[in-house]
């Protein structure tokens, strides 16, 4: 190990090199900056590496921004940017970009402190960015690099945690655990299927607390709720005894204590969207003990309650098969299974008896193994999927994988015919394959090789694990099967891969050849004569429906073409006219920039759904079905609300695609 001295006089030399770097960068013209950037960002890195770097460049922030660091990247302008995609660039393998993101929030903290006055954002904007940033990424001030990510940073993985310390000493850990419990409650509002990072960080919080040499402030209030609904939920549990202990108790308790356990598990789990690992000990131990405390230990209303008595036999079977502290979390899609009442559905009750004998093929129990781990019995893992998916239909994601058709699917399917995901996931577990239809013509999983997604998904949920591979490579194949035809593949697509109930109605307000804008008001009129209830006849929507955003960030600038679901319209609590939608991308809370930011509660959102002012979502939206014999009333359309629409997609995604404007010259 060096001597201190040692560190600050290399460091002294590091800055040197990297002070004479800055005023080359600075005093070169704009078109030359980078061929002399690379010199700056290696001095950076060598800075960062060494203790007392973070201090060093917060002082030096501005000359750095001056110089030209950030020009022509998003981190050019910090009043965009967003602290949930720090991760991703604090552990990017670049490091390049592990320095642009750490100079940035270094800059941030300067402005924060009151060291930097910056044009473009104010010193309480800067201070909340940290402090969020910090929350996100509290992983990195609790854990030391793992081997994959030193083999995949190197060094630089010590920088960003580094960088995190740095950050803590000026923020305090007081905001940070704010921001983190609301960050938590805003993601657990949506009822994701997977919460394992939300249990993760609910247990870093858990490991903030227990250290005496941290102080939390007011915010360690804020965050018992979280530790408790995993860590000590009820008296019996309180001190996290463990799941052995607990169950000794268990056998000691009489009805009316079951019942006291049975009923704080149940209030938990629904209040939360989370289940903890002493919930599915207890609903195990209950199955002995009669359906009225399995009903309790589900919190089951009127409607779920007879559905148990109905199908008892069978409810028991699915808890006793699938049930485990390790899927402890299917419990919550079970008790959601039995409210959403589709037991009565006739097919479903038998599909689920054939999930609980279905035989995985080989290829099904490996993926699984490979990305769950042995812990837990594959066929145990699925069937605690299915369960989740049939109770949080818009719970599936697409994880980071360019498969939002396929999720969707999936979602939908749940949505509106489970018994035929149920069937879907039969065979693509047991047969490893799976047949859909294009136009009459019978495509297989199993005879097509490539999809949209390059490489098979790995973050996703056990049914989607299975399902999406298949579907996303028949979704690519049935767009295969479109080469040649004029027009958009989704109209054709769609009611092909969804289900009949998608519109055979289509509009696109975008020309495929060109990309440029094309009819957007008779778009727009379509889409409010279909959609909303004063021009469709007060009619509401019947079957969800497929549609196509046009992504924006938060500086409403063009991202990407995205797959949502329409779910229904409808008057939101402060009597604003709202499009409420499924969006499979794992957040639904994004900016979309130009004052539209997208809602996901308390805006009248059920659990899953996402919402938006109705014209500012058809500012962004590109393709929609509808059924063409249900027409509403086109030219009954107000223009100030079209006007209002065309506004919000002129300013964002809308203004590098505008019709080129021809001028006609009279002839001489």
């Amino acid at each position: 190990m060096r001597p201190l001295g040692s560190d600050e006089a290399t460091l002294g030399r590091r800055l040197v090199t990297l002070d004479e770097a800055t005023q080359t960068l600075a005093r070169t013209s704009e078109f030359g900056k980078q061929v002399k950037l690379s010199r700056v960002l290696s001095a950076l890195r060598r800075v960062l590496q060494l203790p007392g770097g973070c201090a060093a460049l917060r002082s030096r922030a501005a000359a750095l921004e001056d110089a030209g660091l950030f020009l022509g990247t998003d981190w050019a302008q910090p009043q965009i940017l967003i602290p949930a995609l720090s991760p991703g660039s604090l552990r990017s393998p670049n490091p390049d970009t592990v320095v642009l993101e750490t100079v940035s929030n270094l800059r941030l903290l300067a402005v924060a402190k009151g060291d930097y006055q910056h044009p473009q954002i104010s010193a309480e904007h800067a201070a909340n960015h940290l402090s969020q940033v910090l929350a996100i990424n509290l992983s990195l001030l609790f854990t030391p690099p793992g081997e994959a990510e030193r083999h995949q940073q190197g060094r630089m993985a010590d920088v960003s945690r580094e960088l995190m310390h740095h950050l803590v000493q000026e923020v305090g850990y007081e905001k940070v655990l704010e921001h983190l419990v609301d960050e938590i409650w805003r993601i657990l509002r949506q009822r994701p299927i997977q919460v394992e990072q939300v249990k993760r960080m609910i247990t870093q919080i858990a490991v903030a607390r227990a250290n005496p040499d941290i102080d939390l402030g007011s915010s360690g209030l804020g965050a018992d709720r979280l530790i408790s609904s995993l860590y000590g939920t009820t008296d019996a549990c309180r001190e996290d005894p463990g799941v052995e202990l607990y169950g000794t108790r268990l056998e000691s308790m009489d009805d009316s204590a079951l019942q006291y356990e049975a009923t704080g598990f149940a209030r938990s789990m629904h209040d939360t969207g989370l289940v903890s690992p002493y919930h599915a000990v207890l609903l195990r131990f209950l199955l002995s003990k009669g359906d009225y405390l399995v009903g309790e230990a589900l919190g089951l209303s009127s409607t779920g309650r007879d559905c148990l008595l109905c199908y008892h036999e069978l409810v028991h079977h699915l808890i006793e098969q699938s049930v485990q502290v390790e899927t402890a979390q299917s419990i919550y899609g079970l008790a959601l299974l039995l409210e959403r009442g589709i037991l009565y559905q006739p097919p479903v009750a038998p599909a689920l008896w054939r999930q609980l004998g279905l035989q995985l093929s080989p290829g099904a129990n490996q993926r699984l193994t490979e990305v769950f781990g042995t812990g837990v019995d594959p066929r145990v893992r699925l069937l605690s999927g299915v369960l989740s998916i049939l109770g949080l239909p818009l719970g599936v994601g697409q994880g980071d994988n360019p498969t939002c058709q396929s999720a969707r699917a999936l979602s939908q399917w749940s949505y509106n015919d489970p018994d035929y995901l149920l069937q879907i996931v039969a065979w693509a577990a047991r047969d490893d394959e799976v047949v859909m239809h294009f136009e009459g013509q019978a495509i297989s999983s199993r005879e097509v090789t490539t999809g949209v997604a390059t490489t098979p998904p790995m973050d996703l949920d056990p049914v989607s694990l299975l399902v999406v591979p298949h579907l996303d490579r028949i979704y690519a194949e049935m767009g295969r099967c479109c080469i040649g035809r004029e027009g958009d593949p989704h109209r054709w697509v769609n009611p092909e891969f969804h289900g009949w109930w998608s519109g055979r109605g289509f509009r696109i307000n975008v020309d495929v050849a060109t990309g440029r804008l094309t009819d957007v008001e008779e778009f727009l009129r379509h889409f409010y004569a279909s959609h909303h209830p004063f021009y469709n006849g007060n009619q509401p929507l019947i079957h969800p429906q497929p549609a196509g955003v046009a992504v924006t960030d938060s500086a409403a600038r063009f991202v990407g073409w995205h797959a949502i679901t329409i779910l229904r319209v409808s008057l939101d609590p402060q009597e604003a006219m709202r499009v409420y939608f499924y969006n499979p991308n794992n957040d639904s809370g994004q900016d979309w920039g130009d004052g539209v930011v997208v809602g996901t509660a308390g805006h009248g959102e059920r659990f899953g759904e996402a919402s938006l002012p109705f014209e500012q979502f058809a500012s962004r939206l590109y393709i929609f079905h509808f059924d063409p014999l249900e027409r509403g009333e086109l030219a009954a359309v107000e223009r100030d609300q079209l006007d209002s629409a065309i506004g919000y997609l002129h300013r964002s995604w809308g203004a590098d695609r505008l019709p080129e404007i021809v001028t006609a010259t009279d002839p001489q």
